[in-house]
């Protein structure tokens, strides 16, 4: 289904993202334009995706960076002819009481997790509408549903994405784009306080769970979008 598919994946070096890279290019003739803010990580992963035979572009910078987004969407388009689908993934996380959150860091969260999600959202619609199609994934959270105590502005963030996403999805459908929206769990990354498998995290979802469910999103065939998927560990109740 996804054989030369151009695909546009930020927060692609680590954690989902790129256990998504590593569940995409066992597909044949993938193209990849990949976003990070390490230019390091970028280009090691680059060299890896060449040796296994598929043509790799990379982009290091700030998703919310309206010049960096505006370039990058160009340069894709111009190298490969097309984008086919493109993976919000790119978030941070900061957690605590309200009083506790300085503006900056308020502004930062909503920066990375809305306005990243919108601006690129924003500069492939129309290359999509160009081309009849196209497929929009977002990188939730299950926190886009519910909240939690501590969680308020990282929870603000996701539910303006997801009111963003399900917007946009009533704004593209006519035109053949499709606006899938993942929500997880719990996941054993780097996100969190503790580090990447940590004993707390053993029965938490792994990356490449995650992974695997975005490219089963993915691969729907063409009369087929899933909207939205909710995944969780079996230990967390929701």
């Amino acid at each position: 289904m996804l054989k030369e598919k151009t695909i546009l994946i930020t927060g692609a070096t680590k954690g989902i993202g790129r256990s998504l890279v590593s569940k995409l290019e066992t597909q044949p003739n993938v193209r990849f334009a990949l976003v990070a803010r390490s230019s390091e990580l970028l280009s090691e992963l680059q060299e890896h995706l060449q040796r296994q035979g598929h043509e790799c572009e990379i982009f290091a910078g700030d998703v919310a960076a309206e010049p960096f987004v505006i370039s990058t969407v160009q340069r894709v388009v111009e190298r490969f002819g097309s984008i086919d689908i493109l993976v919000n993934n790119a978030g941070i996380g900061r957690f605590g009481e309200v009083e506790g959150y300085s503006l900056g860091e308020w502004q930062q969260l909503f920066d990375t997790n809305v306005t990243g999600t919108f601006l690129f959202s924003r500069e492939v619609v129309p290359h999509m509408k160009q081309q009849g199609r196209g497929h929009i994934v977002m990188v939730a959270s299950d926190v886009s549903k519910r909240v939690f105590e501590g969680g308020s502005a990282y929870c603000a963030t996701k539910f303006a994405q997801d009111a963003f996403s399900m917007a946009l999805r009533k704004e593209v459908r006519r035109f053949g784009i499709k606006v899938s929206t993942i929500f997880p769990g719990l996941v054993d990354t780097e996100f969190h306080a503790e580090p990447e498998g940590d004993p707390t995290h053993q029965k938490w979802l792994r990356a490449h769970d995650v992974a695997d469910a975005i490219f089963y999103v993915l691969c729907a065939p063409p009369h087929v979008v899933i909207d939205e998927l909710m995944l969780h560990p079996m230990i967390q109740e929701y």
